[in-house]
This record gives structure tokens, sequence and C-alpha cells, in this order.
């Protein structure tokens, strides 16, 4: 019984390790930011990086228009820049409590202002993978780590 619990002690250790930590945290970074990078693209003209499309601010005046505090003119190339810029910060794994706290933010908004019936079916996931990321961190495969060591010397 004991071998029994040992070999279970082993396993464990084994897969709580910082090497198997950081591939999960680089894999929920990776799958985070795709989420964000392909809505982002769909908002810009096709062929180019960051003009923000007529569909965009139709959607974001006309369709989106539970968004409180912002107005569309706003709304659409701020969200459109963000979904851009914070998905490329967490895939290089820099700042990544702040890019995932944004990208969380994000989720909120259009989980109670925009799709309110998302939440069991998308949005419960972005939100469990930008939570893991607020408090994991990056993990052992990013800047973040490679700035830390740095630091640290």
């Amino acid at each position: 019984m004991i071998s029994v619990i040992a070999q279970y002690d082993r396993l464990v250790g084994g897969l709580s390790g910082r090497w198997l930590e950081g591939l999960a945290l680089l894999f929920t970074r990776v799958a985070l930011a795709g989420v964000f990078w392909r809505s982002g693209r769909s908002k810009v003209e096709s062929g180019t990086w960051l003009q923000v499309s007529e569909d965009t601010n139709f959607l974001f005046e006309y369709e989106y228009t539970g968004v409180p505090l912002l107005s569309p003119e706003v709304a659409a190339p701020l969200t459109t820049y963000a979904e851009h810029f914070l998905p490329i910060l967490l895939v290089a794994g820099i700042a990544t409590r702040f890019s995932a706290l944004g990208l969380l933010l994000m989720t909120l908004v259009i989980q109670f202002f925009v799709y309110p019936d998302a939440w069991w079916t998308v949005h419960i996931m972005w939100v469990a993978m930008a939570m893991v990321l607020i408090t994991r961190g990056a993990g052992q495969y990013s800047l973040d780590a490679a700035l830390s060591a740095i630091r640290k010397s």
C-alpha cells in the first residue's frame, strides 16, 4: 500500500513540476490570445493591419448598444486595437497579468452588455483562462520569466 502511495506522490510531483506548468501556461496564453486575435482581425479592413472596417463601426453603433460609458466612435477602435495588442503581449509572455486582465475586462463587458446568453457556451472558458494567467503569470517559457531572471542576477 505504501508503494502505491509513493508512486502516486512521484507521479503528482512530476506532473506539478515547473516545466509542465510552464507548458500549460504557454498553451493557455496562446489559446486566449488566439480567440481575441481572430476577433480583432475580423474588425479591420481586408489587407490592412489596423484600419477599422465600416462593418465594425456599424456593429458598435447599432448592435452593441448596451455598452456603457464609451461612444461607438471610441469603443470600435479601442476594442480593435486591444484585440491586436494584448494577444501579442500574451503570446510573447510579457506583461502577461496586465494583458490577461485587459482581456478579462473585455470578456466581462461582452458578457454583461453584448452577449449575456454566452456565459456557459464561451465566456466562462475565457474568464477561466484569463484568471489562471492573472494569478499564475506567464510561466517559465515567457519574456516575463526571462526579464525576471535578468533582474535577479
